[in-house]
């Protein structure tokens, strides 16, 4: 670790820190009730107050379904990415070798490498702690859709849409993670490459969960 630069650590610090920062924004702070997935949940409540006044509840299942497969689809994704990450760390020469003959890229050592896969393997493993536990949440919204009473319970409707929103929630840290690791490409570039691509990943996410024109359209009364 003393071969490691002080502008790798100040942008592997911008990093932790501006996504720990906007996690904690978009789903803990008081903005998050003008956010897509606070939009989002009062669809989510009407959809299982529907559900809760329906005979039949095939549609309600396949939607289920949909989303399970997304999810599914994912957390397979993320252990592919992460056996790769490993193959990569035992052939830590050659890719030394690769990034050195990129322009403009800067010197690496192995422990520069190494930490990178590093960081990179965390940012994976997190997401498929996420992809796997919202998989387990819609399992058990599944569970609360197929044991709904026929009635007009707002009180069941409501937990049922809770549990449908902490899944999503999960799921789209997941994805954020995903998104946050293109950001760490840049690391193997450039310490300020690394800090731009993390910066601008924020602003494109900012911009899509908060001023999206899907946003609006999902507001009540939402026009073009």
């Amino acid at each position: 670790m003393f071969d490691i630069p002080t502008a790798d650590i100040l942008s592997l610090a911008w990093f932790v820190a501006i996504w720990v920062g906007y996690t904690w924004y978009a789903d803990r702070g008081v903005w998050r009730k003008r956010s897509l997935r606070a939009v989002m949940h009062a669809h989510r409540e009407e959809w299982m107050r529907q559900m809760a006044l329906r005979d039949n509840r095939v549609a309600d299942v396949n939607i289920l379904r949909n989303l399970l497969q997304g999810v599914s689809f994912f957390a397979s994704t993320t252990l592919l990415i992460l056996a790769g990450l490993l193959a990569m760390l035992g052939a830590s020469d050659r890719g030394i070798e690769i990034v050195r003959a990129l322009p403009f890229a800067a010197g690496t050592t192995l422990g520069q490498w190494e930490l990178k896969l590093l960081v990179l393997g965390v940012v994976f493993v997190h997401a498929f702690f996420k992809f796997t536990w919202a998989l387990r949440q819609f399992n058990y919204c599944s569970v609360l859709i197929g044991a709904a009473p026929k009635s007009t319970d707002n009180d069941y409707a409501r937990r049922a849409a809770e549990v449908s929103t902490h899944a999503s929630k999960d799921f789209n840290q997941g994805l954020r993670a995903y998104y946050f690791s293109l950001a760490a490409l840049g690391w193997f570039v450039h310490p300020w490459v690394f800090v731009a691509a993390t910066t601008l990943v924020t602003v494109v996410l900012y911009l899509r969960e908060h001023h999206s024109k899907t946003m609006k359209m999902l507001l009540p009364g939402g026009i073009d």
